[in-house]
């Protein structure tokens, strides 16, 4: 699948559940940060996440559900490796950048930052909350 397909179908909520890994989301996340600013790359997977785990049915409650934590970090965390190493380690699409990059590939990631009960907190589903164990990486400036 193309990247402009994966795209379409995350954001028209045609994505095949079994569709939506955890890869496919690194994807996603890498896409829309190539197209527009942290904050506007955070907005659009907030709310394609949001309207995709409604489409699919997946219960909000407090332990599943968007977590705005779980987002904003791993969206953290791509940007930040985007930033460091664009220009050592080129990458021509979603695909490529996930096979650059297989720290990210692990689902559970967020663990080197983050205790479960700091990432499952009532709040930390609402709104972004800091990480308990050790600071996320600083993105650098392309300047």
């Amino acid at each position: 699948m193309t990247d402009t397909e994966l795209l379409e179908r995350f954001e028209n909520c045609t994505l095949p559940a079994e569709q939506f890994t955890h890869r496919a989301h690194v994807k996603v996340a890498y896409l829309y940060l190539k197209q527009d600013s942290f904050e506007g790359a955070l907005n659009k997977i907030r709310s394609g996440i949001q309207a995709y785990q409604r489409a699919q049915g997946v219960p909000d409650d407090p332990t599943m559900g968007y977590n705005e934590t779980t987002t904003h970090a791993l969206m953290h965390l791509i940007g930040a490796i985007m930033a460091a190493y664009s220009e050592e380690i080129p990458t021509v699409d979603a695909e490529a950048f996930c096979d650059a990059h297989p720290q990210l590939m692990s689902k559970h990631v967020l663990r080197f930052f983050y205790s479960p009960e700091r990432r499952m907190l009532p709040e930390a589903k609402r709104q972004f909350v800091e990480p308990d164990l050790t600071s996320l990486p600083t993105i650098l400036s392309n300047n």
